[in-house]
C-alpha cells in the first residue's frame, strides 16, 4: 500500500506529530469525505505501508521528526511544492528563500532520488505572465537542479470552490500555444540542470515540448525508491488524464493553514460532531485514537 500524506492537507507542515502517534499505534482512522460518519481504519505497519509520499509546501516542521520515522522502518519520499507566489495567492507560505533553503536541507538528509519538485499550479495572472513564470521557474531550477531527482507542473484547473477567489486575482487560461511555448521553456530550463520535467494531470498534448506525461504517485519511481517492483494499479477516483498509482489518502480536507486562494482541498466536509474546530472541520487531531 502507497500511503498518500496528503492531497487533503498539508501533514508535514501542520500534522507531522499526529502523523507519527498513528505510526506509532499502527493504524489511523480515514473519513470518507463525501459521509463524515463513514470512518474506515487503516493499518499502518511497515509491513503494510510499502512508501509513504509525503506532498508539502513546507516540510520544515517535519524534518527533526525523520529520524524517528527511520527508526520505525519506514520508507518515504516528498512532492514538494514550490512556486514563487506572493501573499495575495500563498498567503501562509513561508518565502521562497525560506522553502529553498528547506528543500536543500531535505535533499542534503535523505537524496535527490527521493524528493521531487512540483511547480504547481501555473496560474497565469497581470502580474504572473508567462514570462514571469519562465523566470520563476529559470531561478528556481538553478537553485534546486542538484537536490531533486524530476520536476512535476501542471497549469492550474479552474475548480468551482476557487473560481471566484482566481477572478479577483485576475486570472485567466490563455491559448494552448501559450501554454506549449511555456512548457517548452520549462523543459529547457530545467534540461540545463539535468532535471526532467513531467506534466501532472494535464490534458493539454505536450508531446515535442520536453515535457513528457506524468504522475505524482509514480509507480516506477516508488518501485526504484523501495527496491522492487510495486505491483500497483492506477488510481481510480482521480481525474482521467492522472496517471498516478493508487494509494490511501488520510488527513482531513479543509484543516490546511496555507490558504492558498487555488486550493480544490481549502473547503471541506462538515463537521457534524465534536471534534470540529472554529471552521467547522473535523481536524486530523481529532482522530487520535
Amino acid at each position: 500500500m502507497i500511503l498518500s500524506a496528503s492531497r487533503r492537507t498539508d501533514i508535514p507542515a501542520f500534522f507531522g506529530e499526529w502523523l507519527l502517534s498513528r505510526l506509532r499505534a499502527g493504524s489511523v482512522p480515514v473519513r470518507n469525505p463525501r459521509n463524515p460518519a463513514q470512518e474506515s481504519r487503516i493499518a499502518l505497519s511497515p509491513e503494510t505501508v510499502d512508501c509513504i509520499v509525503f506532498w508539502t509546501k513546507d516540510p520544515a516542521p517535519l524534518l527533526p521528526k525523520l529520524d524517528e520515522l527511520d527508526a520505525l522502518g519506514y520508507r518515504y519520499v516528498f512532492l514538494f511544492t514550490l512556486n514563487n507566489y506572493g501573499a495575495m495567492i500563498e498567503p501562509g507560505v513561508p518565502p521562497p528563500a525560506d522553502r529553498i533553503a528547506t528543500f536543500r536541507r531535505l535533499a542534503d538528509r535523505i537524496g535527490r532520488d527521493r524528493l521531487v519538485w512540483r511547480y504547481d499550479p501555473v496560474i497565469f495572472t497581470p502580474e504572473m505572465t508567462p514570462e514571469r513564470h519562465a523566470e520563476c521557474f529559470d531561478r528556481l531550477a538553478g537553485a534546486l537542479g542538484r537536490c531533486c531527482c524530476k520536476s512535476v507542473v501542471s497549469f492550474v484547473d479552474f475548480y468551482p470552490r476557487c473560481r471566484k477567489a482566481l477572478a479577483l486575482l485576475g486570472a485567466y487560461d490563455p491559448d494552448d500555444a501559450v501554454k506549449r511555448e511555456l512548457a517548452g521553456r520549462f523543459a529547457e530550463s530545467a534540461a540545463r540542470r539535468g532535471i526532467p520535467v513531467e506534466a501532472c494531470a494535464e490534458p493539454l498534448d505536450l508531446a515535442g515540448t520536453g515535457v513528457r506525461p506524468g504522475s505524482c504517485i509514480d509507480r516506477d519511481w516508488l518501485s526504484q525508491v523501495c527496491g522492487r517492483e510495486l505491483k500497483l494499479r492506477r488510481a481510480s477516483g482521480q481525474r482521467s488524464c492522472c496517471g498516478c498509482a493508487q494509494s490511501v489518502d488520510i488527513g482531513v480536507y479543509g484543516t490546511c493553514r496555507h490558504g492558498c486562494v487555488y486550493c480544490y482541498a481549502a473547503r471541506g466536509q462538515q463537521a457534524t460532531g465534536k471534534g470540529a474546530n472554529q471552521n467547522g472541520v473535523i481536524a486530523p487531531e481529532a482522530s487520535m485514537r
